[in-house]
């Protein structure tokens, strides 16, 4: 495939440092590496594999071997993000994003996406992924519809309140928690959060842009009735005929968001 230069390069010069060290089994590139969409502000991400016996080693020692891999500016662990086998490092300048995920041959089988091996000293790599299949967590329907009729009373309450900045970090949350995954799932793309919708799912982008608001009671208010909206189409297109619905909730928090507008609510 084709890199950006900055990329191609930091891979030349990574690969042999990683190459060099024996605790290592390979390295592996993933995200918008594998589907060829990598441009010039891409993430780099790179899975670093290491045998059962060195990667808690080689967890460890992390930060030194980014350090070792070119101008390291900044690093931090991914424990913001639940995941402190990820390093965030940030190089150069030029300035580039790249993500080491430190995993064993074991942790390997268990993956979220097919990585493509970059080295792979042994085999190690080909085998661990020839005995098992990447698998990215679908949204959890039954999850979202317990929570998502008391996240709209919290967020409509918010803003009945006019603490407009809580309103607009939940309406934020549900449309990575929920409207992305969802719409992302029924464009049959990997639900991934709000990652690319405006590529995957133009055809949403209409009613996903309207679920954005301004620091503005009626603002917020049509956000929240349009993420309501979204979220009822998405359930009776995609939801599985097993879904329990709260039915109560829902009708509870609809009229009280119905009751919140025709009073106008917070100035």
């Amino acid at each position: 495939m084709t890199l950006p230069p900055l990329h191609r390069a930091f891979l030349e010069r990574a690969l042999p440092v990683f190459q060099a060290d024996g605790r290592l089994a390979g390295v592996a590139a993933g995200g918008s590496y594998i589907t060829g969409e990598m441009d010039d502000h891409s993430d780099l991400d790179l899975v670093v594999v290491s045998p059962p016996e060195t990667s808690r080693e080689v967890l460890r020692d992390g930060p030194d071997i980014g350090r070792r891999l070119g101008p390291l500016l900044a690093a931090f662990p991914g424990d913001h993000v639940g995941e402190p086998r990820l390093l965030i490092c940030l190089y150069g300048p030029p300035l580039l994003h790249v993500d080491l995920k430190f995993m064993s041959t074991d942790e390997l089988l268990h993956r979220v996406e097919d990585p493509t091996i970059l080295w792979d000293r042994d085999g190690a790599l080909r085998s661990a992924m020839a005995r098992s299949k990447a698998e990215y967590p679908p949204p959890r329907f039954q999850w979202i519809e317990d929570r998502f009729w008391v996240w709209v009373h919290y967020i409509a309450a918010k803003i009945e309140r006019g603490e407009l900045f809580e309103a607009i970090d939940g309406l934020a949350f549900v449309r990575v928690r929920v409207l992305g995954p969802l719409v992302l799932l029924h464009a049959g793309a990997q639900p991934n959060g709000v990652r690319r919708v405006e590529q995957k799912a133009a055809a949403r982008v209409p009613a996903f842009r309207a679920t954005l608001s301004l620091h503005d009671p009626t603002s917020c208010r049509d956000a929240l009735v349009a993420t309501v909206a979204l979220y009822a189409e998405l359930r009776e297109q995609i939801a599985p005929p097993a879904l329990v619905r709260r039915s109560d909730a829902e009708r509870a928090a609809r009229s009280f968001l119905a009751d919140a507008g025709a009073k106008g609510g917070a100035s």
